[in-house]
């Protein structure tokens, strides 16, 4: 095994171009219909206030754990571990290892699904599946060739798909925005949906195009300096933010709520195709594909980290954290890569929409998000202070903290239950390799606290079986 083709090596901008290229993938190109769909323009604003608030809140309890825990690698997974146990860290790794196993299928098929604009016969939905397949395997065979080289394709989409997000953004600002079709309906009166149902309805779709904020924690042990974390942190944050608001804001002002919410998947190229004309569709056509690409590289990279760190920690066989000679971790990312191929088959035979896809990954990606923020709140209330961090500095912390955690919560609240209780189904299977090598190390699988969670998945997961064979749950 070895590592020193990856230790210490990756930038704060490489990380930014990271964080930038896993978080703007398909839910910016998808957003003006989606959001219209269930909110009006005030509630989008409210929504966007909520959302940036707490999902800054988000961002800086990875900034302020990588601070407070330099000693500890990939983030997302280790922080959970550290602070709440062995089985719950495992837990958190394996929801956002199986969240960004579901994200590729999704960004995949919109991927193809655009493309099927031009080629017709990716409408076939077999056809479909047979691209997403051999594209997720392309993808891996060039991952295997290390870190750097996928760090360096990532960085290359990331500018190439800015271009016509950015164009969007000017032209119609400049061009397409009317301040009278902005303000008519503002807070949805006509649309007799209750205002806090709307509030409700935009929260998830909002948490879906954050996703990946965290991408620089991931890449922790990877990074020059551990101050470069936190910095790419931030500076992705802000900048994904205001793309997000911006993109939103104008298609309101250039489509009514009700026009927005019947466009297709791609719905920013139909709103800049009213403004501009059918060369206004086709140029941001090619930013999603360029997009979703670069996402999909991101994540499939990202998503081998869980299980290498799991590996190494003794959760998960010791073998899946081999690395080849170029450093790059073969083995699970080749896990990873079958995993997503099951799920090609899974959600194409079920038929699943691509916001069935998004919404899915979406809840496994909010476990490591609440582990996280509770265990800066434990670690800020159990310290004293000191030389490094004042009393002041942990009330803050303990703030920040209880800010991201009830944010996280309330997000699963919000949530279709069919989503949390598909979720435990898909976590179940997982908690049989660990089982396994926790035995095979000689120690116990579980405490009693950690009997309990087991019992509330095994309980969620036997509702979500029945209801799949009863056709009370579907992915449609």
């Amino acid at each position: 095994m070895t590592t020193a083709h990856t230790t210490h090596t990756v930038t704060m901008w490489t990380l930014v171009s990271l964080i930038i290229g896993s978080t703007i993938g398909s839910g910016i190109f998808a957003l003006p219909q989606n959001i219209a769909s269930v909110a009006s323009p005030g509630a989008m604003l409210i929504g966007w206030v909520i959302a940036g608030v707490g999902m800054l809140s988000v961002a800086f309890v990875f900034q302020v754990l990588a601070r407070r825990e330099p000693h500890l690698d990939s983030g997302v997974y280790a922080y959970v571990r550290a602070g709440l146990g062995d089985f719950i860290g495992f837990t958190a790794g394996l929801g956002y290892w199986l969240g960004s196993v579901m994200a590729q299928v999704g960004y995949a098929t919109l991927f193809f699904r655009t493309l099927g604009y031009y080629v017709p016969v990716l409408h076939n939905q077999w056809v479909l599946a047979v691209a997403v397949s051999t594209l997720t395997w392309v993808i891996f065979a060039g991952l295997s060739r290390g870190i750097q080289q996928a760090a360096v394709m990532n960085l290359v989409t990331t500018i190439a798909k800015l271009v016509p997000i950015v164009s969007f953004i000017v032209l119609v600002a400049f061009l397409g925005f009317s301040w009278n079709t902005f303000t008519l309906d503002f807070w949805g009166e006509g649309s007799g949906i209750p205002f806090s149902q709307q509030l409700q309805g935009i929260m998830l779709f909002t948490v879906w195009v954050f996703i990946g904020i965290e991408g620089a924690s991931v890449y922790s042990k990877q990074s020059k300096t551990r101050r470069d974390v936190g910095r790419a942190t931030v500076i992705g944050f802000l900048s994904v933010l205001v793309l997000l608001v911006a993109v939103s804001t104008l298609s309101y002002g250039v489509l009514t709520r009700e026009e927005l919410a019947a466009l297709p998947e791609n719905s920013m190229g139909a709103v800049l195709e009213a403004v501009v004309g059918p060369w206004g569709g086709a140029f941001i056509s090619l930013g999603l594909c360029l997009s979703v690409l670069g996402a999909y590289v991101s994540w499939q990279m990202l998503c081998a980290e869980p299980l290498v760190m799991m590996a190494r920690d003794g959760l998960l066989p010791r073998q899946l954290g081999a690395t080849n000679r170029l450093g790059a971790p073969w083995l699970a990312q080749l896990v990873s890569t079958a995993v997503i191929q099951l799920f090609v088959i899974i959600f194409f035979a079920s038929e699943a929409s691509y916001n069935a896809m998004v919404q899915l990954a979406t809840i496994m990606y909010l476990l490591p998000y609440i582990f996280s923020a509770l265990y800066l709140v434990l670690l800020a209330a159990r310290s004293h202070g000191g030389a490094r961090w004042t009393r002041r500095d942990n009330r803050k912390h303990v703030v920040l903290g209880v800010v991201a955690f009830v944010y996280s919560l309330w997000l699963i609240y919000a949530a279709d239950p069919i989503y949390v209780l598909l979720g435990a189904l898909a976590v179940l299977p997982g908690v049989i390799p660990y089982v396994l090598t926790r035995r095979a190390r000689g120690e116990r699988a579980f405490n009693p606290f950690e009997w309990v969670v087991v019992a509330l998945f095994v309980v969620a997961a036997v509702v979500a079986v029945a209801g799949l064979i009863d056709g009370t749950l579907t992915l449609t």
